[in-house]
C-alpha cells in the first residue's frame, strides 16, 4: 500500500513538477549561461565572461538611470501604499458597513492593471496642465507611484483588516484598562500584534515594487527620456528591443540579486519588531 501511494503520489505531482522544470528552472539556468555570453537573439553567440556586467554598471547609462528609478519607484511606492492600506483598515474596523468598504477598496486590485493604466493616461492627460504630468520629467514617475497606489493598496488593507479583526479582545480590553489609548494605544499594542500582516505586506510590496514594468510602460513608455524607464523595462528593452539576451540576462540577475539581499535584510530585521503568538 505504501508503495501504491508513492507512486500515485508521483503521479499526480510530475505534471507540476515538468511544469515547473520547463517553464522555471530551465529558464532561470539559461539566463545565468546567457549572462556570460554576448548572446544576439539572432545568430552565434560568445562567452565574454562578465563583460555584460561591466557594461551595465560602466558604460550603459539607462541601465543606471533605470536602477535609480526603481530605487526611487520602491521607496516612494511602499510607503504610501501601507500607510494608505493601515489607515483605512482602522477605520473601516470601526464601521458597520466594513464588508462594503473592503469590497469598494478592493476593487482596483483586482481590475486588469493595463486598463486602469489606459484610463490613468487619459486621466492625467485631460488634466489640462501645462506641461502634461506625464511628459515632464520632474512629475512623471511621481504620477507613475499614484497611479500604482491606487491600485494596489486594496490587497495590503484587506491583509491588514483581517489581522485587526483578529486582535485578541482580552489584550486590548486590558491595555484600555491601563491607561493604553490614542496613539500610545495604537504604538504599544495594536500595531505590535498585527506585525506578522505588516511584515507579509511590505515584504511583497517591496518584491512588487522592485519589478514594476506594465506602469510606467503603458502611461509614459519610459519616458520623458529615461525618468520613467526601471530595472524590467530595462530588460524587456535589451532583450526584445536591441534583442541582445545577454545584456537582458545580466541584468535581470541584477535585479534577482537586489531582491534577494533586500528580501534577506528584511527577514533579519523581523527579529527585533514582529512579535508571533507563542
Amino acid at each position: 500500500m505504501r508503495t501504491r501511494e508513492t507512486w500515485s503520489a508521483l503521479g499526480f505531482a510530475t505534471p507540476s513538477v515538468l511544469g515547473l522544470g520547463l517553464f522555471t528552472l530551465f529558464p532561470v539556468g539559461m539566463a545565468v549561461v546567457m549572462s556570460f555570453f554576448n548572446w544576439p537573439m539572432l545568430g552565434g553567440s560568445e562567452f565574454i565572461g562578465l563583460d555584460n556586467f561591466r557594461y551595465l554598471f560602466g558604460e550603459d547609462p539607462d541601465f543606471l538611470a533605470a536602477l535609480r528609478n526603481t530605487f526611487v519607484f520602491t521607496g516612494l511606492y511602499v510607503p504610501l501604499n501601507i500607510l494608505l492600506a493601515l489607515g483605512l483598515a482602522f477605520w473601516i474596523s470601526n464601521s458597520r458597513w466594513q464588508n462594503l468598504w473592503r469590497v469598494l477598496f478592493f476593487i482596483p486590485a483586482i481590475t486588469p492593471m493595463v486598463a486602469n493604466a489606459v484610463i490613468f493616461k487619459l486621466l492625467f492627460q485631460l488634466v489640462g496642465t501645462e506641461p502634461n504630468l506625464l511628459a515632464d520629467g520632474r512629475t512623471a514617475l511621481l504620477s507613475v507611484v499614484a497611479m500604482s497606489v491606487w491600485q494596489g493598496f486594496g490587497y495590503n488593507m484587506i491583509v491588514f483588516s483581517a489581522a485587526i479583526n483578529e486582535m485578541p479582545k482580552p489584550v486590548l480590553e486590558a491595555a484600555s484598562l491601563d491607561g493604553a489609548t490614542g496613539l500610545r494605544r495604537l504604538v504599544s499594542v495594536q500595531l505590535p500584534l498585527i506585525s506578522p500582516a505588516l511584515f507579509f505586506a511590505t515584504t511583497m510590496t517591496v518584491i512588487t515594487a522592485l519589478q514594476v514594468f506594465t506602469q510606467p510602460y503603458i502611461l509614459t513608455a519610459g519616458g520623458p527620456g529615461n525618468a520613467t524607464e526601471t530595472l524590467v523595462m530595462n530588460v524587456y528593452q535589451a532583450g526584445f528591443q536591441s534583442r541582445d539576451l545577454g545584456l537582458a540576462a545580466a541584468a535581470a540577475w541584477v535585479l534577482f540579486a537586489i531582491i534577494l539581499v533586500v528580501t534577506f535584510v528584511q527577514f533579519l530585521g523581523q527579529k527585533r519588531w514582529v512579535h508571533y503568538e507563542s
